[in-house]
Order: structure tokens, then sequence, then C-alpha cells
């Protein structure tokens, strides 16, 4: 009998090479198909950053009348675990189990925090809403269990993607780590677009009902990826649960770290441009219903065409890093893109152009792409291979906790200005937002200037993390 399968994963080998920017990175020990697999954590984490920024928040603002203030707040609300990514991160590089796993008890924990805070979300959001047959439920009711709900989404995803890159890279030689981690950032990008695509669909006619099948039909896939990607992924080393001696203190382990040579100013770069890149982020859908006249499921693809963008973003970002291009050069690129393409949709409004305000967003995904990549690489030179969790931890601890201040801060002021009232358009709301992000991208151009300056002292390598 002809085995599909078989001949599909040979077919899907023998195209990677050539066709996927990262595929170099596999070898005779960790094949494609395996990578690929391990991958599917990062489905997962797109998925749901889909689900909270990109659909529950236009959702929330425009068919439950929720205030964007209360949205940005909840969406907002993941931050509070984000500094503990490098915490996390540096736990799995030390921790000891009875079976001799250090990343896989934590990925089991973080799927577990996603799957409980999906189930309860529904739910959670209608009270939320006060809405229906949620009119008469206590309004604490409905705060309380949506912020439950997206404290351990939060958790979970923090925990699945810090550690899950950690074991990525834990598979493969040094040289190839960056690939690796890049190959993880192109799959969380493709799930992006696919889950945007897929709940735009369903969301095409809006109900609550509609509404509860989406959220639980997220919680099953979570749980599905997550157990599908950890399969026979990590080794079991006996040594290490057998070992005795005294474990690293985190307190030494960061000092140790931040006194490299450039690692806090590229810390700074990464919140900057984040921040930059991301405070729209709760508020691009909303702007293009009310601003631009799209739809619900029009907007929600809005997300799909800003993970496209970033997708070839890290694709050019890739093939340029090959080439010898520096990761902060390839970061400072980004930022400097940032600048026409948030420049573009304040433009759209304007000329009541839908398609420019499309291809503006496209330009800012792809930005983002370059600057994600260029910062996520010098991260991983920042510190030796058996502390490789804590500089993944140290790069999404910044990152995520500058989007998470970013989207709570552009709610507050989309409302702020929405209720000067006087002769305010639809669109008005949300410009101070974009061109405070034009500001940011700014800075952090700005700021990349003295690693710059260290990289050309060097001859142009990229030691100034080193």
């Amino acid at each position: 009998m002809f085995d599909y399968r078989r001949k599909a994963l040979e077919t899907l080998a023998r195209l990677g090479p050539r066709y996927l920017p990262f595929a170099d990175a596999a070898s005779d020990e960790v094949p494609l198909s395996r990578l690929l697999r391990l991958s599917l954590f990062q489905v997962s984490v797109g998925m749901a950053l889909v689900l909270l920024v990109g659909t529950l928040n236009c959702v929330m603002i425009v068919e439950l009348k929720v205030p964007a203030t209360l949205v940005a707040g909840m969406l907002a609300l993941p931050l509070l675990f984000a500094p503990f990514r490098a915490l996390i991160g540096f736990r799995s590089d030390t921790h000891r189990s009875a079976l001799g796993w250090r990343r896989v008890p934590f990925i089991w924990k973080g799927t577990l925090l996603q799957w409980g805070g999906f189930a309860i979300m529904p739910m959670a959001l209608l009270a939320l809403s006060g809405l229906g047959y949620a009119a008469e439920a206590p309004r604490w009711l409905g705060l309380s269990s949506a912020a439950l709900a997206f404290l351990l989404v939060g958790a979970g995803v923090h925990t699945v993607q810090t550690v899950g890159l950690a074991l990525a890279t834990d598979l493969v030689p040094d040289e190839d780590q960056p690939k690796v981690v890049g190959l993880m950032y192109v799959m969380l990008l493709l799930g992006m677009i696919v889950s945007a695509l897929a709940f735009g669909a369903l969301l095409e006619t809006y109900s609550p009902g509609r509404l509860i099948q989406v959220i639980q039909g997220a919680a099953v896939v979570t749980l599905i990826l997550n157990g599908a990607a950890l399969w026979k992924q990590e080794p079991r080393d006996r040594g290490r649960a057998a070992a005795t001696g005294p474990r690293p203190e985190f307190a030494d382990a960061w000092r140790a770290f931040a006194a490299r040579p450039g690692a806090i100013g590229l810390l700074v770069i990464i919140g900057l441009g984040t921040a930059g890149f991301g405070m729209a982020d709760v508020l691009l859908e909303p702007y293009g219903g009310e601003a631009l006249g799209l739809s619900v499921a029009q907007t929600t693809k809005l997300t799909a065409v800003l993970a496209a963008g970033g997708l070839v973003g890290f694709t050019m970002a890739s093939r340029w890093l090959g080439r010898g291009t520096s990761a902060i050069g390839m970061a400072a690129f980004g930022a400097a893109l940032g600048v026409p393409a948030f420049a573009g949709i304040i433009v759209s409004s304007f000329a009541a152009a839908p398609a420019l305000f499309v291809a503006a967003t496209l330009l800012a995904g792809f930005a983002g792409g370059l600057f994600g990549h260029g910062t996520l690489t010098a991260a991983m030179r920042a510190a030796p291979r058996e502390q490789v969790g804590l500089a993944l931890g140290a790069w999404g601890a910044v990152q995520a906790t500058a989007a998470g201040l970013a989207v709570a801060l552009g709610g507050v002021i989309r409302d702020a200005v929405a209720g000067l009232g006087g002769a305010v358009g639809p669109a008005t709301p949300y410009l101070p937002v974009f061109g405070l992000e034009i500001v940011l991208l700014a800075l952090a151009l700005l700021a990349v200037q003295p690693l710059k300056k260290r990289e050309t002292r060097h001859h142009g390598k990229d030691v100034y993390v080193r």
C-alpha cells in the first residue's frame, strides 16, 4: 500500500531547505519533521494571541459593548506574568525531576493553564457584557471571572512559549540555535494567520452561542497541539535526576547576564520597539470598523494580514542575517520601516482608503518581523548555552511587558480622547495612539546607535552582547 504520509514528509524534507528559511537547522538527529512537530506549541500560542488580541477585543468592544479601557485592561492582565518569563526560563534551565526532564514539566503546566483559561472564558465574557440572559449576572462575577480567564491564558502562553523555545534550542548545536528559534516564530506567525482566517470565517455571522463554541474549541485544540508537540522530544537525563548538588541562584545568574556589555541597552531597545509596534494591537480592528466601516469578519482578517507581513519579515531577516547582516542593524531597519507604516495607517482614515490601511498594516507586520528577528538573534547571543532559557526569558519578559503596557496605554488614550466630546470623528480617538507609536520607534532608533558604534569598533561583528 502506498504510504501517503511518508511520501508527504519526504517531499517536505526535500523542499524545506530550499523554500523554508530555517529548514537548514534540521539534521539526521533532529529531522525537519520533528522540528515542525515541536513547533506546534507555537501554533497554539499564535491561536491564543489571535483570539485574545484580535477576535475578542473587537467582539467585546463592538458586539458586547464593553468599554475599550476595560477591554485593554483585560488584555493587559497577562502582563502580570510577563516579568516572570526570565525566572521561568532560568528554572527550566536548572530544573530537576525524577524523570530527568527539564522543559517538559513546565510546558505541560503552561498548557493546562491555557486550557483552564479558555474553559471559563466564554461565560465570563457574557457575564461581563451584561447583555441578554447575562443581564441579571452580578457585575463583580463578570469582572472577576473574565480577569481570571485572561490571567490563566496569559500565564500559560508565557510559560509554554519561553520553555518551548528553550527546548527547541536544546535539540540543536549552538550555531543552529537562532535558525531553530526563527523557525519556531515562523510557525507562530503561520498559526496566527490560519487562526485569524478560521475565526473570521466562524464568526462571519456572530452570535453568543457561536462565540462560546469558538473559544471552547480553541481550548481543545490547544491541548491536542501541545500534547503532540511534546511527544518524545526531550530526552530523559538520569544523571540530572540523580544530581544532589546546590542549585544556582537566579539572582547570581541574572547579575552575570546583565553584566555583559550591551545587554541592558539591548533590553531597552526591545522594550521601546515592542511598545512602538504593539500599542495599536488592540485598536487596529476597532479602528478599521469605526473609521473605515469594515465588518467584524473583515477586521478579524487584519490580524492575518499583520501576521503575513511578519512572516515575510522573518523570512527576509533570516536570509540577510545568513549573509552577515548584523542583528542589531536588522532591528534598526525594522524600526525605521515602522515609521512610514503607522503614518500610512493614519493617512488611510483621512483618505477613506481601506486598501491603504491594509497595505500599511502589512508593512507594519513586515517591519515588526525584521525588528523581532534582529532582537531575538541578539538575545540568543547574550548568554552561553547553559543559560539559553534565561536569555530567551529576558527577551520575552521585556517584550511581553512592553507590549502589555502599550496595549493598556493605547486603550486609555483612545477612551480619553473619545470622552472629550465635541466634534470628534470616528478616527480621531485612535490617531494619537498611532502617532505615539511613531515616537517610540524613533526613540528605539536613537537607542540603537551606541550598539551600532560598538559593532563598528569590532569590525561589524555581533559582539556587543558577549
